[in-house]
């Protein structure tokens, strides 16, 4: 007898783990699709932002010359980026069977909710796991509208009309966002190969660069009581760029230039907080790992002085980019 309570015991304990352990990452994925809304347009813009501001000219700088450059970017957040709309049935739709952990509270079936450049919500959550009954408030973004960061960058110049660029940014935040970038790019002109060719001619260069990227997205913290404690969204983005530039001076003072190249980004997510639940909304978002491929055009120019110069490159899309640059040959 005593053997049959133990097995009957031991069942229970079995099914109840399961269970357990289906709810936890029913509350997982349901956390996957809020962050990837949330997230999302974030790493969109990341792609802007790492792409920006490589290389102002095709022409080459002469060999073993230096140039240190500082750099000023800033994003700007168009209005259908910063909100996402979200419903009941969104979130029984990321499960084969069964209904969803997480509602929105109230009366309505769907809401619109900030993305992480998004301001403040009213909007609630709610739902039981591991018989914890709990709520939350939706993620509420950095209310920014523009989003800015500084970062240096050197060239030198090579043999055979080419320069490299390595640029570094270690952590820099400001209101909530936490940027780190870093990367490397090559530039080669090859107007060199036309039979005729000046300085002051129109000058033609290909570029190819690759950036790591790091962007953290802080929130109102979203706790559940023995579960779960969300505090912020963690970007890492991968960044290949080619392109072919275009170059013209006017004079000795006053330069313009334009680029057509593609993208090819690839990011992830991860939150940081702490909890039971914290390991397994991770894992799901590994998931999330994406590739994003896209044309990319930027227009800008410069205006030179004596031993410096002054850059600006404006790039448009589903994002408008611009960035500054004060350069100074050495």
């Amino acid at each position: 007898m005593k053997i049959q309570y133990l097995v009957l015991i031991l069942c229970v304990s079995f099914v109840s783990k399961s269970f357990a352990q289906d709810d936890l990452q029913k509350f997982a994925n349901e956390m996957l699709y809020i962050a990837d809304e949330f997230a999302g347009p974030a790493a969109e813009g990341a792609a802007y932002q790492a792409g920006a501001g490589w290389f102002t000219s095709a022409t080459a700088l002469k060999p073993w010359k230096v140039e240190v450059s500082f750099h000023g970017n800033a994003l700007f957040v168009p209005s259908n980026k910063q909100t996402y709309t979200i419903s009941n049935n969104d979130l029984a739709g990321v499960h084969a069977n069964g209904g969803p952990i997480l509602s929105l509270r109230g009366e309505g079936s769907n809401a619109v909710v900030p993305t992480a450049f998004g301001g403040e919500t009213d909007v609630f959550f709610e739902g039981s796991l591991l018989g914890q009954s709990f709520e939350f408030q939706a993620l509420e973004g950095v209310d920014k509208g523009v989003v800015a960061y500084p970062f240096v960058q050197a060239t030198v110049g090579l043999p055979y009309e080419t320069e490299f660029a390595a640029r570094f940014l270690p952590q820099f935040t400001v209101d909530g966002v936490a940027v780190t970038t870093y990367g490397a790019g090559l530039k080669h002109n090859f107007s060199q190969y036309f039979k005729f060719n000046n300085e002051d001619d129109f000058q033609a260069a290909a570029i190819i660069a690759f950036s790591k990227f790091n962007v953290e997205y802080e929130f109102s913290p979203v706790t559940i009581p023995n579960i779960v404690n969300l505090n912020l969204v963690d970007v890492n983005a991968n960044l290949w760029m080619a392109s072919v530039m275009g170059s013209k001076k006017y004079g000795d003072s006053f330069e313009v230039f334009g680029a057509l190249g593609a993208t090819n980004s690839s990011f992830n997510y991860a939150m940081g907080g702490n909890g039971v639940a914290l390991s397994p909304i991770n894992t799901a978002l590994r998931g999330l790992d994406q590739t994003q491929a896209q044309i990319k055009a930027d227009l800008g120019f410069n205006i030179y002085f004596n031993r410096f110069k002054i850059s600006t490159m404006a790039t448009a899309g589903k994002f408008f980019h611009l960035n500054l640059g004060l350069h100074f040959r050495i």
